[in-house]
């Protein structure tokens, strides 16, 4: 299906600092992309997606025929509603985005986790592509994650499944959740970047710790071992107890990857799976695109294109 054929999906990532919109085709091969500012309120960050959807279907002269959306938080995806959002986001918690993108567009609209997005993304069209069974992991400004069991979504009862970045066990230092010693504190961006400061080195951002442990730097390189030694902790017991031996890892963290990999595959070795099987470790392909493509798949899983 190309674009003048006629229908396309929209993906749309709702980010705390940027609005990510792709059109897809029935393939999930993307055909537009654009980015926005994420503004503050619920209605305005639907307007801004909406927005750039009907920019982008203009453009392509074609029509959307439903709209997916990856948001941060804990969300009821049956109900199209965000259940639970942090502070970086004003009105959100509560709000409900389906029924607004759909009064909006008149399009069927649904929602998803940003990381169950992630990962039905890399499953429909990148690096785990037709997986079974996988776990996926998000290193960002916080840490995220993800089970898909059987062929599906497992985001358990109240759809809080999958949550590895709040996993305790990893020292004491305080989590953005204002608990203590989550991976969180040892993986994420802002946490890797107050780790680092914390050891004697200068306030930078994540990139720049990282191009100092890749020109040899002890302590940007320590940061970076100790956060890939606690995701293989965490990839261990997540292993342990749903048997899975697909990981796949995205975020901006992950960009380190050359840093990252060799510690988790260290950790991984002194503490194999007790099943005894290799576990493969993924790094993500569809990058940047990956949250807005797998809220695409889901459009197209719900309505059989």
């Amino acid at each position: 299906m190309t674009a003048a054929a006629g229908r396309l999906i929209a993906g749309v990532d709702i980010g705390g600092t940027a609005i990510q919109v792709v059109l897809c085709t029935t393939e999930l091969d993307i055909v537009a992309r654009a980015t926005v500012a994420t503004p503050r309120g619920g209605d305005a960050m639907i307007d801004a997606a909406v927005g750039l959807i009907g920019e982008l279907a203009a453009a392509q002269g074609a029509v959307v025929a439903g709209v997916g959306v990856g948001a941060a938080g804990v969300v009821d995806a049956d109900a199209g509603q965000i259940l639970v959002a942090s502070d970086t986001f004003v009105d959100w918690a509560g709000f409900r985005v389906t029924a607004a993108i759909s009064a909006r567009l008149g399009v069927p609209a649904f929602l998803e986790n940003d990381v169950n997005a992630f990962l039905t993304g890399e499953i429909a069209a990148g690096a785990i592509r037709g997986e079974a069974d996988a776990v996926a992991i998000m290193l960002g400004t916080g840490v995220g994650g993800a089970l898909w069991l059987g062929g599906r979504l497992f985001d358990g009862p109240h759809g809080a499944a999958g949550e590895i970045g709040h996993m305790p066990g990893f020292g004491d230092a305080l989590c953005s959740c204002g608990r203590h010693g989550h991976l969180e504190t040892v993986a994420a961006g802002r946490q890797l970047e107050l780790r680092y400061r914390e050891a004697g080195g200068a306030e930078l951002r994540t990139a720049e710790i990282a191009q100092r442990a890749a020109a040899g730097e002890a302590d940007a390189a320590g940061v970076f071992r100790t956060a890939g030694r606690a995701v293989g902790q965490a990839i261990s017991v997540v292993s342990a107890l749903v048997d899975v031996t697909t990981v796949v890892i995205g975020g901006g963290v992950s960009q380190a990857w050359d840093l990252l990999e060799p510690a988790i595959a260290e950790y991984l070795a002194d503490e194999p799976p007790v099943s005894g099987l290799p576990i493969r470790i993924a790094r993500s392909t569809l990058g940047k695109d990956a949250v807005a493509v797998g809220a695409a798949s889901r459009v197209r899983r719900e309505l059989g294109l």
